[in-house]
């Protein structure tokens, strides 16, 4: 699998006014935009195509990364116009782009020590009945209740008491939008219709990880880098 999807179109109410001038996914932390923290961990995994789609100011994202030359991998954009489609929506106007194989998911304004490499690996053996793998994290204060339960490495449909928080990291495999039209729509009723099927599993990401949505937590997140690169190394 050498193919990523990278979310990028969304409007980012709750980041205002900063995303008012500019994309989400551009704001930087620890020296980078978020999305090139994307961009250079996946090349490193031996990520090689990434598919990013494009909506509100679209634009600079593409001025910004190009063909994606730089980061050693070659960029495909799914422009979208605005509104934007959803998940669901983009990954089904993105859907000639992407292939066959499953590919990996991420969504453009989140920031995490994942190990890229683990995650690509585990699809190297896709069960062909299989449609999806999420990564989960525990509940952060802004979403205490969580998304999913998992158990043996599967998630759970209905979830239960004990849940976790969808990351926003998956590798999707394209039959998971059989069916569907090109539309705006959300991509979780798909998962867990395919988990209430058991084709949908899931790992616990214990590092670090961070739903960069409001200027708070933007704050929090850069101050947590800061605080770690100022500890001497042993």
């Amino acid at each position: 699998m050498t193919r990523a999807f990278i979310l990028a179109a969304g409007r980012g109410e709750r980041m205002r006014p900063l995303s008012d001038r500019m994309p989400k996914p551009l704001i930087e932390v620890g020296g980078r935009a978020l999305i090139e923290h994307h961009l250079f961990g996946l090349h490193a995994a031996g990520v090689r195509d990434v598919v990013i789609n494009q909506g509100w100011l679209g634009a600079q994202l593409r001025d910004r990364l190009g063909d994606g030359q730089r980061y050693g991998l070659h960029i495909a954009w799914s422009d979208e116009g605005w509104p934007a489609l959803e998940t669901g929506g983009a990954l089904r106007r993105a859907r000639p782009l992407l292939g066959d194989a499953p590919f990996v998911l991420v969504n453009g304004d989140v920031y995490t020590d994942l190990d890229w490499a683990a995650l690509l690996a585990r699809a190297a053996n896709w069960d062909d009945a299989q449609r999806a793998h999420l990564v989960l994290v525990d509940n952060p204060e802004h979403h205490p209740r969580g998304d999913f339960s998992i158990a043996d490495g599967r998630v759970v449909e209905p979830a239960g008491e004990q849940r976790l928080t969808f990351s926003g990291i998956s590798v999707i495999d394209p039959r998971l939008l059989d069916g569907t039209a090109e539309s705006a729509f959300p991509i979780a009723p798909l998962l867990r219709a395919a988990a209430r099927e058991g084709r949908v599993s899931a790992s616990h990401h214990h590092g670090l990880w961070s739903d960069v949505g409001t200027p708070e937590r933007l704050t929090a997140l850069r101050a947590r880098l800061q605080s770690t690169a100022s500890v001497p190394k042993a």
